[in-house]
């Protein structure tokens, strides 16, 4: 008798986009269970994926218009100053670790910008339309999904902006 085929686990991230009927593919990876520092580097080296096309998800409070997620290059780090000025914001910060569950529905490492419990605005580095698809989470650790970027900008309405620190 032929094994069953694992199949990846639903999370809100991967029914949406199966619902939304756009090309896409599910990437599993093993993890070891700890997040810190450089998780989303390590997940590109798990995936095989260059860390330039593997995008992580960071949410950010704004001091006037509040949370809003931001999709980067894992190896990359977010211009708070660059994320306000596309968000209408004076200042903005990342929010803290303890309050992503409640506000996204996902725990640190396993973030998306699709599926989240509210839709954020969300602000994505335009150095993703560099790619035919880029890697973001699929809504939890050991998951990834590769899409377009013009396919993650149907699910989430999002911007492409230049929000990255120079180099």
């Amino acid at each position: 008798m032929a094994k069953k085929q694992k199949r990846a686990a639903q999370t809100n991230a991967l029914r949406m986009i199966a619902a939304a009927k756009l090309p896409h593919e599910v990437i599993e990876y093993e993890t070891d269970g700890e997040i810190g520092d450089n998780f989303g580097e390590r997940t590109a080296e798990k995936t095989g994926v260059p860390k330039a096309q593997s995008f992580k998800t960071l949410v950010v409070r704004g001091d006037k218009n509040g949370i809003a997620a931001a999709c980067i290059p894992c190896d990359r780090e977010l211009d708070l100053k660059k994320f306000a000025r596309v968000t209408h914001d004076k200042k903005s910060e990342l929010i803290h670790v303890k309050e992503l569950l409640d506000l996204t529905g996902y725990a640190r490492g396993s973030v998306s910008p699709v599926g989240m419990k509210k839709k954020y605005p969300t602000i994505i580095s335009k150095t993703a339309l560099d790619f035919d698809t880029i890697v973001i989470s699929g809504g939890m650790c050991g998951v990834a999904v590769r899409m377009s970027p013009g396919d993650i900008q149907k699910m989430t309405d999002c911007k492409f902006e230049d929000i990255i620190k120079d180099e």
